[in-house]
């Protein structure tokens, strides 16, 4: 077990234990099954200790026919319409041998889909060598989909950042800084104003693949917001399910940090500053704070922003292209 503490509104609470197994993260085989809406065919068995290590599947089409060379055992398995027709189709005694030679291999458990239902001689097997079944009513393809988008997400590298993560206009903004300089208080602002709130403090950033983070709320701070001098409040509650969000890609990060008269600060935006999580590069804006400012409208503005750009349109470009346009009609008419 690692031990991760989560800076912010808790203190000790915020000492959160994450389950990894050799350094990589593991899902349950309880939270799949609850997740796909899964029936146990086997209830006899004990499914509590078993954990899914890797996002991968495997359809045992090859096993079933004897080839085990190269058998990743460890992943779920998944039977489809084809693999379970052919499993009829075997005499008894070789059906008797490659249920043994199957079964006995380290599976996690073995998913029938379509609603098919195992044989009794593959259940009897199975039950013998402790291998969970289940059994979904889903297509085979649209199962695998799902399951495997589900695995991404779940097991996928993950750190936890000290910041807010906020839902504007599609967009999402991560918002860091120093503890105390305002990021709850331009949260629930924005809340106000119809964003939706992922997470206050602590946010959990998932790299799901090389050009998306995905950041969620540990279970303990879900939408809740600490506004010192007040305490805790539940944004669910006080603003409506409209104003919370479960999970949401990070599209831009926003640091606050205090004004500083002696430093320069950005007024064009012609080039993108970026910081990095995970080894993925986010497009970044350094906003400095003084008393009066609004930052949620800035926040706001800076998300609108950032979308015209991914869309094509570049203000400071144009504010640009004016510029050189006016400077070559003055040396014009100077000629």
């Amino acid at each position: 077990m690692e031990v991760l503490r989560l800076s912010g509104i808790y203190g000790t609470i915020h000492e959160k234990e994450v389950e990894k197994e050799q350094g990589m993260a593991i899902v349950k085989l309880e939270q799949i099954i609850g997740k796909m809406k899964l029936e146990n065919l086997t209830p006899e068995l004990d499914i509590s200790k078993i954990k899914i290590t890797q996002p991968d599947i495997n359809r045992p089409a090859l096993q079933m026919a004897g080839y085990f060379e190269h058998f990743e055992a460890t992943r779920l398995q998944i039977i489809g319409f084809v693999e379970y027709t052919y499993m009829q189709g075997l005499p008894e005694e070789r059906k008797k041998e490659i249920y043994t030679k199957f079964l006995s291999c380290e599976i996690p458990a073995i998913v029938f889909c379509r609603e098919l239902k195992p044989d009794d001689l593959f259940l009897q097997i199975a039950v013998e060598n402790e291998v969970p079944l289940l059994m979904t009513k889903k297509a085979t393809s649209g199962f695998m989909a799902e399951i495997i988008r589900w695995l991404n997400v779940m097991l996928a590298p993950c750190i936890s950042v000290h910041g807010v993560l906020v839902d504007v206009y599609g967009e999402g903004v991560l918002i860091t800084g120093e503890s105390g300089i305002g990021k709850s208080e331009a949260a629930l602002e924005l809340i106000k104003r119809g964003h939706r709130l992922v997470t206050d403090d602590a946010v959990e950033i998932r790299k799901v693949s090389d050009d998306t983070l995905v950041g969620s709320a540990p279970d303990i701070t879900k939408h809740f917001i600490e506004l010192r001098g007040i305490g805790i409040v539940d944004v669910k509650t006080l603003f409506g399910v409209s104003s919370v969000k479960d999970t949401q890609n990070i599209d831009l990060v926003i640091r606050l940090e205090d004004w500083d008269k002696e430093k320069e600060y950005d007024r064009l935006g012609l080039e993108e500053e970026y910081t990095e999580y995970l080894g993925n590069k986010i497009v970044c804006h350094n906003i400095p704070i003084r008393p009066g400012r609004n930052l949620a409208i800035i926040c706001e503005s800076a998300a609108i922003n950032h979308r015209q750009k991914k869309m094509g349109y570049n203000a400071a470009q144009e504010l640009y292209r004016r510029v050189q346009e006016s400077l070559t009609r003055k040396r014009d008419d100077d000629d």
